[in-house]
């Protein structure tokens, strides 16, 4: 009896430039650093893409290097479920959860939502972002963008009560989200809070660094505020309702697609909104997030809209409505 072949796994690492640049309160980049798994047996290929973050002390080189130790035990018929313990939460299983999921379509002929038992993905408004800068500038980017209707507004701390105000003026009409990157103070806090209230401002990302948030259960919070450097999986939401009303899940946080299944639901049963982040990427790491667009308040998945190019075959993108993948590109 011949044995089948073995799924064998390819990692690399791709390198996008980025329109312009972007820009938040812990600096701008040029281009977008990612990585991508392959799975391959026989004719069959899953693939996944994720972005390790320096601000959780991921490196390119250490979520390649972590990956292919996973060689022998993909071979040995690792499945998602047991990945979850193998791996840590992070970019690596990201990337490697997700090519397991699309993998596990291709293999049987059915959409990646179907498997799960989740309802199919239909088109939706994603947010625009709006990099960090002068007022002047912010307002000049904004008024480009301001046809869009949601927009995400990065935020840095001293200033920001200007450059709000002036992105409202320069976008009448829009939806608008803010994320400071955990640029705020305690002592600022209150009055960042209420200009962004003074400019409509539907949701706060973020404001105070992770693990020094806790003035945000003291003060009377004029619009929602969402966490995100706060939240990572569905370990981390224990304690964090009476600082937030929303968390910010992306898959390079949660470990990957499965994980972040299971966060949605537990976040919502907390009471809390939710809000489909992501990193500058591509397309194939927007893919498997739209999965979660049915159960979220807001949708953030414009990696793509900011680089110079995406790969061939991305999402489909009209304006600000981007709509659910191909199965050739994920899932």
């Amino acid at each position: 009896m011949t044995s089948s072949p073995s799924r064998k796994l390819a990692v690399s690492i791709e390198h996008w430039p980025i329109a312009g640049a972007f820009t938040i309160s812990r600096g701008a980049k040029t281009e977008a650093v990612t990585v991508v798994v392959t799975i391959g047996q026989d004719d069959l290929m899953g693939h996944g893409e994720s972005v390790p973050y320096p601000r959780y002390g991921e490196t390119p080189e250490a979520t390649l290097a972590a990956l292919e130790a996973m060689q022998e035990p993909l071979a040995r018929g690792l499945d998602r479920t047991a990945l979850q313990a193998a791996m840590p939460a992070g970019a690596a299983r990201n990337a490697l959860d997700c090519a397991l999921l699309d993998f596990e379509a291709k293999s049987s002929g059915r959409r990646a939502w179907s498997l799960l038992g989740r309802p199919a993905p239909r088109p939706c408004t994603t947010a625009f972002t709006i990099s960090l800068g002068t007022p002047k500038a912010m307002a000049a980017a904004t008024a480009k963008a301001a046809h869009r209707p949601l927009l995400k507004i990065k935020l840095g701390g001293d200033g920001d009560d200007a450059r709000i105000a002036a992105v409202r003026k320069a976008a009448p009409e829009s939806e608008l989200i803010v994320d400071a990157n955990e640029a705020w103070t305690p002592d600022n806090l209150e009055f960042n809070l209420a200009a962004c209230a003074d400019a409509g401002v539907t949701l706060v990302e973020q404001p105070l660094p992770a693990g020094r948030d806790e003035a945000l259960a003291r003060i009377r919070r004029p619009i929602a505020v969402c966490a995100d450097e706060s939240v990572h999986d569905r370990t981390s939401l224990q304690g964090l309702r009476p600082r937030y009303d929303a968390v910010n899940i992306k898959l390079d946080k949660t470990g990957g697609l499965t994980e972040a299944l299971a966060m949605a639901d537990a976040a919502q049963a907390l009471g809390f909104e939710i809000m489909i982040g992501c990193m500058v990427a591509t397309s194939l790491a927007m893919a498997p997030a739209m999965l979660l667009a049915p159960q979220a308040r807001f949708v953030d998945l414009d990696g793509p809209l900011l680089l110079a190019r995406d790969r061939d075959g991305g999402l489909r993108y009209d304006g600000s409505l981007v709509y659910p993948p191909e199965a050739g590109l994920w899932g």
